[in-house]
């Protein structure tokens, strides 16, 4: 298989390390759990791990499994062929909203969409994902392929009955609103998320997930923090989106699947809750929300 991530991604691949070294694996959990997002096909530590290394790596702290995620056709086709050859995989299949002004502007998005469209086919593909909002990285002029993309991955998400994982960046308040005007899809998980307690609020009563990631541990997250604390917990899923977001205390390290028990203890430390009795929680929601693993 080969590393073919978006370039979105590509940029922000190995941004800011300040040691390439993979972690220690920490100690396991007691109760297994899944991955929400990574992104597997990229390699960024001193020592590029293949696919099973990476997933073995996980199994053995207690990551069960992980749902891989995409940015454009051809990380979007490395997830599929990585979750038709190891069953601790599920893709998640999209063009990221910082790609598809590119796609839009080559005058093909409505050919990567279609793509996509076929990919969701696969009965491995449990997700449209990542696809959303991002009013950071895009300026405002080319931010309207972003609605068209995100409007058609919502469909597609619709039609094919799989869970959608929203990027959002920035843009809260129009995710929302694009999300209640075109009808959101039943499983509807909001990756990394980003907002407020208020926002987390808002998702809850409209029945999304939120998903959590290493940077609910840094200093300044106080607000994720206080969104985890109003969050129902079978609304509650962890993620890495590795090789980014490593958890304190290994930030500026490469983030990777086996380094879950890190943020989850962290946020069970912070719900008062047994870090087993949450891990049974974010397992159970992670199989509502894109079905069984293994065949």
């Amino acid at each position: 298989m080969t590393d073919n991530p978006s370039q979105y991604v590509r940029e922000r691949a190995s941004a800011g390390r300040k040691d390439l070294r993979y972690p220690a694996a920490p100690e396991p959990l007691q109760v297994g759990v899944y991955d929400n997002h990574a992104h597997l096909e990229i390699t960024d530590g001193d020592e590029p791990l293949s696919l099973k290394e990476q997933l073995d790596r996980a199994g053995a702290v207690g990551v069960l499994g992980v749902v891989q995620a995409s940015g454009d056709i051809e990380s979007s086709r490395w997830a599929v062929e990585a979750a038709a050859s190891d069953p601790r995989v599920l893709a998640a299949v999209a063009i990221h909203p910082n790609d598809a002004p590119a796609y839009a502007e080559a005058g093909q998005l409505d050919h990567a969409i279609g793509v996509i469209d076929e990919l969701a086919a696969h009965p491995r593909v449990r997700a449209i994902g990542e696809t959303g909002l991002d009013f950071f990285r895009t300026e405002a002029e080319r931010q309207g392929p972003q609605f068209e993309s995100f409007e058609a991955h919502i469909a597609l998400a619709n039609k094919h009955d799989l869970a959608m994982q929203i990027h959002d960046r920035d843009a809260h308040d129009a995710v929302l609103a694009t999300l209640a005007r075109v009808g959101a899809p039943e499983r509807t998980v909001f990756h990394c998320f980003s907002g407020d307690d208020a926002m987390a609020r808002i998702c809850a009563d409209a029945g999304y997930y939120l998903s959590f990631a290493g940077n609910v541990t840094f200093k300044n997250a106080q607000n994720l923090r206080d969104a985890l604390a109003v969050t129902p917990l079978d609304r509650i899923l962890v993620e890495t989106d590795a090789p980014f977001l490593t958890p304190v205390p290994l930030r500026g390290r490469p983030n990777a699947p086996y380094l879950i028990p890190h943020t989850l203890r962290f946020m069970a430390s912070e719900l008062g809750r047994d870090a087993d009795e949450l891990a049974a929680r974010i397992a159970e929601n992670t199989r509502r929300v894109y079905g069984a693993f293994a065949d």
